[in-house]
Order: structure tokens, then sequence, then C-alpha cells
């Protein structure tokens, strides 16, 4: 048992550094190659910092492992908004804008919904995973396309000021993106391992597993930019670098992961983890209107989400100390 800890704590950190090492070696590369730094940066660095999810899952799929797949997606879900967003805005508070509004969060909304009424049955067929990976095409296609009609924005401005402070060579940029994937790869398996080892001897469902220490752990990239980024006054990137992390979870980590491996999950799925994480994005909804003035989460609602993420594991881990 000591030896499936270990693993799970080399796997997180050698994660968070693969996850890290491959960004910047690819935002470099795109660089070289011309690439404008919007795309960079919504594409690039948007992807980077889910990859840890995207890996995790995909590697949980073909084990068989569908309830580490499922519950690192849903779980990381969770954590981005409660966890992280929580913690961002104890730290400053986090102002939301009228774009997000109109855009991104429907847009969540919308995804959390359909994800909701594939979950009521029970199971992800890999028609279902299909469907979430088309839908999340048409909006990375879409959000691309009217990215590039619009005038330069935080993200696009952030992400060149980052390349042109960190140039990095051709070689060392090819070096640091194969180093990264390949690590990536490598420690995926070995926390996929280990989650499992304990989940075993604990006997504790895969699903759990998935949904508190490797959400948390495959959630480090989005909370270590975030954090960066509201210290900056990036507020805007804070907030989209959550909202985006959530639509590619919930769309391509779930749709990869369905259409290597059907899931199969219990009703506790649909009625205490989905219904969590729709509650929490109906939430933002409220807090960012700021009816009483300027939209923005204050260190009072930080503090309550995060405690609402500390109640939520707490009800977890009941669950599994008194089934």
């Amino acid at each position: 048992m000591i030896l499936a800890f270990l693993a799970v704590v080399i796997g997180l950190t050698l994660l968070f550094w693969s996850a890290d090492h491959f960004v910047e070696g690819s935002a470099s590369l795109a660089r070289h190659f011309g690439i404008p730094s919007l795309l960079i940066g919504m594409v690039i660095v948007g992807f980077g910092t889910s990859a840890p999810e995207m890996v995790v899952s995909t590697v949980a799929a073909l084990q068989g492992n569908t309830g580490i797949a499922l519950g690192n997606a849903y779980g990381s879900n969770i954590a981005n908004i409660a966890l992280i967003l929580g913690l961002t805005a104890i730290i400053s508070p986090v102002a939301v804008h009228s774009r997000v509004l109109r855009k991104e969060l429907p847009i969540l909304t919308a995804v959390t919904v359909m994800a909701a009424l594939q979950a009521w049955d029970g199971k992800i067929t890999r028609l279902e995973a299909v469907e979430l990976l088309t839908v999340f095409g048409v909006i990375m296609a879409w959000s691309i396309w009217e990215g590039m009609q619009r005038s330069p924005d935080a993200l696009g401005t952030e992400t060149e000021k980052e390349l042109l402070a960190h140039p990095m060579p051709v070689r060392r940029a090819l070096f640091s993106l194969v180093a990264g994937l390949v690590l990536l790869v490598v420690s995926s398996r070995i926390l996929v391992w280990g989650a499992v080892q304990i989940a075993r001897g604990f006997g504790i469902s895969d699903l759990v597993i998935g949904l508190t220490i490797v959400a948390l752990g495959t959630s480090l990239p989005e909370l270590a930019s975030s954090i960066t980024a509201v210290r900056k006054g990036e507020h805007e990137i804070a907030l989209g670098n959550v909202l985006g992390s959530n639509l590619f979870n919930t769309l391509a980590v779930v749709g990869i992961a369905g259409t290597i491996n059907h899931i199969g999950f219990g009703p506790e799925v649909f009625y205490r983890d989905m219904f969590f994480m729709a509650a929490l994005t109906i939430s933002l909804f409220i807090i960012g209107y700021g009816f009483r003035g300027p939209g923005r989460i204050n260190r009072f609602e930080g503090a309550l989400f995060l405690a609402c993420y500390m109640g939520y594991i707490f009800f977890l881990a009941n669950s599994v100390l008194h089934p």
C-alpha cells in the first residue's frame, strides 16, 4: 500500500511538471511556425492545462478503469469551480465580464445539461461519446473563428508577452514538447496504477478515487495558472481558464474515454456528482450578474465555494466509511 501511495505522489508530481513543459514546448514551437498568439493561447495553452485530465482518463479507459476516467473528468470540473475559483477569489476578487455571461457560461451550462441527459440512464455509450466530441469540435472551431475576427484580447496579449519574455530555440522547444508528452503518458500510468491499488486496498470504488485524489491532482495546472493570472490582474484569463477546462473535461475528456471503452456507473453519479457540478455552474451565473454592482466573485463568495468543496469531499469520505 505504501508503494501505491508513493506511485500517486510521484505520478502527480511528474504529471504537473510534464504538462508545464509540454505547454511551453508546444507554444514556443507554434510561435516559430508563425501561428498567431491568440490561437496559441486558445488551443495549445488551453489544451495543455487540461492535458493531465485527458491523458489520465485515456489511460484509465484503456485499462478498463472507467470509474477513474469519469470521476477524474467530473471531479476536476467540481474542483475547478469550487476549489480553484474559490482560492483564486480569496487571493483577489475575480471580475466577471459581460462576455462571459453572454457566451462562456451559457455554453458551459448547455453542455452540462447535455452531459446530465446522457448520465441519466447510468451509462455513456460510444455513440454518446462521439456526440460529445462532435460538439466539442464545433465549439472549438467557432471559438477560433470568432477569436480571429476580433481585435487582440487579454489572452492573446498575455500569450504574446509570455512568448517574448521566455524565447526558446526550436530544438529545445521540440525536446520540451516530446519529453513533456512522453512523461505525461508515463506519469499517468503510474498515477492510475497507484489509484487503482489504493481503491482496491481500502475497498473504495474507482469512481470515488477519480473524483478525489486523481481529480485534485490533475487540476493542479489550472490552479497554478489561475492564481498566477489573477495576481497579475488578468481576471478574464483566470475565469476563462476554469470555464474552458470544464468544457474540455465534459466534452473531450469524457468523449475520448467513452470512445475507447463503454462507461457504466451507478445512479449516484447523476444524483450526487452531476447535480453538484450543475449547481456550481448555475451559481456562477447568479454571482456573475452582480445585482448590486459589477459582477465579480468576492472573497466571501470564494470562501463559500471553498466550503462547498470541502463539504463535498467530506460527503464522499462519509459515504465510503458508511456505505
